[in-house]
C-alpha cells in the first residue's frame, strides 16, 4: 500500500541526441549481422566481424571508406544491404536534423517560434508528417532524375544490358545523393574520369545532397525571390560556390602535370577531373583518379575541404559550411574592430558564436587524437594518416590507400571517427541549442592577455 501511495514513477525523458545515436548504432549492428551472413559474400563465405562492422558503419554514416573490394567481395544481397544502409543513413540524418529545428523552435515564445521557422526555411511546426514526406519525396525525386541520366549513359555509351545498367544507375544515384561514395567498380569511378555524362550527374547529386534539406525546400518555394532567402540558405549557396571554385582551381593547378593523376588526359578532361574531385572532397568520396598518387600539397588542401564539409540538415559531413562561415565572419568582424557580427543584413546571435567554436574545437580534438593513435599503431607518416583520419571523421570516404592495410585496432579507430563525425557535430549542436539555461547572476569581468 505504501508503494501505491507513492504514486507512479516519473518516466525518464530521452534527449533527442540519445535517440538518434541509439538509432544509428542499432542500424549499424543490424547491418553488420546481415553482412556477416554467407549469402552476403560473393564466394559464400562468412565475412569477418571487423570487416562487416567497418562496412556497415561506413554505409550508415554515408562515408565510403572500405576495407574490402566492394565490387568483388559482396554478392548481390550484400550490395543491396549496403544500398539500404546508405539510404537509411542519409535520410535519417536529414529527418533528424530537421526535427531538431522543430524542437528548438518550440522552446521559444510564439513570436520567436515564427521567427525561427521562417529563418530555418520550410520547417513547419504543425505538419510533421508533411515535413518527413517532403524530405523523403525530394530525396527520391533527385535520385530518380540522376538515375535516369546514368541509365541512359550506361545503355547507350557502354552497352550494358538493361538490368545491369538499371542496377548500376540506381546504386550510384543513391550513393551520390547521400554523399556515400560507394561504387560498383574496383577502382571506383576512375574508368569514367573523362566522361562528363557520368561525372556531372553524380557531382550534381552530391552537391544537392550536401546543401541540406532546408535549403532545397526554400529554393523550391522561393527560387525567384532571393530577398526572402534565410541566412542559412545564403551562407550555404555562397559558401558552396566559393569552396567548389577554390577547390577546383587548387586541385587542377597542383595536379595538372602529374602523370599519375591528371597529366595524361586532355586539358578539358583535366578541368572536369579537378571539378569532380573538388565536389567529392566535400564529403562524397567518389574518386576519378588515384588519390594515393596525388601530391602531398594537394592532400593538405583536400584535408581543409574535407574538414569543412557540406551543409547542415543534409547528407554531408564535416563541421559544416555554416560553422566555418560563422567563424570567418567573427574573424572579419574582429579585424574591422566592430562589436556585432553582421551577416547578409542580419546580426548573428552570440550563442551561435559559442556553438560554432565548441563544434570546431571538439572536431579538431577528435581528428588530432585519431591521427596520433593511427600513427602510433601503424608507424605511417603524418600526411597520409591525417588524410585518412579527416576523411573518416568528415564522412568523406577518400583514401590514400592505407585503409585496407590497417590493423584491427586501426579499423576500430576509423569506425569510431566515422560514427562521431556523422553524429557528433549534429547531436552536439542540438544539445547546445536545447540545453541553454538562464543564470540569475553575473561574475565581474576580466580580460586575459591575448596574443
Amino acid at each position: 500500500m505504501a508503494i501505491l501511495a507513492a504514486g507512479p514513477r516519473r518516466r525518464r525523458r530521452t534527449h533527442p541526441a540519445q535517440v538518434v545515436v541509439l538509432g544509428f548504432a542499432g542500424a549499424i549492428l543490424v547491418g553488420t549481422a546481415l553482412l556477416m551472413l554467407p549469402i552476403a559474400r560473393a564466394d559464400g563465405v562468412a565475412t569477418d566481424f571487423f570487416d562487416a562492422l567497418f562496412t556497415a558503419t561506413s554505409a550508415v554514416c554515408v562515408t565510403g571508406l572500405t576495407v574490402v573490394d566492394t565490387a568483388t567481395h559482396w554478392s548481390g544481397f550484400g550490395l543491396a544491404v549496403i544500398l539500404v544502409l546508405i539510404q537509411l543513413g542519409g535520410l535519417g540524418i536529414m529527418i533528424f536534423a530537421s526535427m531538431i529545428g522543430l524542437l528548438v523552435a518550440r522552446k521559444f515564445s510564439v513570436r520567436a517560434r515564427l521567427t525561427a521557422v521562417a529563418e530555418s526555411g520550410a520547417l513547419s511546426q504543425q505538419d510533421v508528417k508533411g515535413l518527413v514526406r517532403g524530405i523523403v519525396g525530394l530525396s527520391l525525386l533527385i535520385e530518380a532524375v540522376v538515375m535516369v541520366f546514368l541509365l541512359a549513359r550506361f545503355l547507350l555509351g557502354y552497352g550494358y544490358a538493361p538490368g545491369e545498367a538499371l542496377w548500376h544507375a540506381l546504386f550510384h544515384a543513391v550513393s551520390a545523393f547521400n554523399n556515400a561514395g560507394f561504387a560498383l567498380y574496383t577502382d571506383n569511378l576512375i574508368p569514367f574520369a573523362a566522361d562528363p555524362f557520368i561525372c556531372l550527374p553524380i557531382a550534381a547529386a552530391v552537391i544537392l545532397g550536401g546543401l541540406g534539406f532546408p535549403v532545397l525546400m526554400q529554393l523550391r518555394k522561393e527560387f525567384r525571390r532571393p530577398l526572402h532567402w534565410s541566412m542559412n540558405t545564403r551562407i550555404m549557396l555562397w559558401g558552396t560556390v566559393v569552396l567548389l571554385t577554390a577547390g577546383t582551381a587548387y586541385i587542377t593547378v597542383l595536379e595538372w602535370n602529374n602523370d599519375d593523376t591528371f597529366g595524361s588526359y586532355p586539358p578539358a578532361a583535366r578541368v572536369l577531373m579537378g571539378f569532380f574531385q573538388s565536389v567529392q572532397t566535400r564529403t562524397a568520396g567518389f574518386n576519378s583518379v588515384d588519390v594515393g598518387q596525388m601530391h602531398d600539397e594537394t592532400w593538405l588542401g583536400m584535408d581543409v575541404l574535407m574538414f569543412i564539409g557540406g551543409g547542415p540538415a543534409g547528407t554531408a559531413g564535416g563541421i559544416k559550411v555554416t560553422t566555418f562561415a560563422v567563424l570567418f565572419f567573427i574573424l572579419w568582424t574582429e579585424m574591422r574592430g566592430e562589436a556585432a557580427v553582421n551577416v547578409f543584413g542580419k546580426r548573428l546571435s552570440r550563442a551561435v558564436h559559442r556553438q560554432a567554436i565548441t563544434v570546431v574545437l571538439i572536431a579538431l580534438a577528435a581528428v588530432m587524437l585519431g591521427t596520433i593513435t593511427l600513427m602510433i599503431m601503424t608507424g605511417r607518416g603524418l600526411d597520409e594518416t591525417l588524410f585518412e583520419t579527416i576523411s573518416a571523421f568528415a564522412t568523406v570516404g577518400l583514401s590514400t590507400g592505407i585503409t585496407a592495410d590497417l590493423p584491427p585496432g586501426g579499423d576500430v579507430v576509423l569506425v569510431l571517427l566515422m560514427f562521431l563525425g556523422r553524429l557528433g557535430p549534429l547531436t552536439l549542436g542540438s544539445a547546445l541549442a536545447l540545453r541553454e539555461r538562464r543564470i540569475l547572476y553575473e561574475l565581474p569581468k576580466e580580460r586575459p592577455a591575448i596574443g
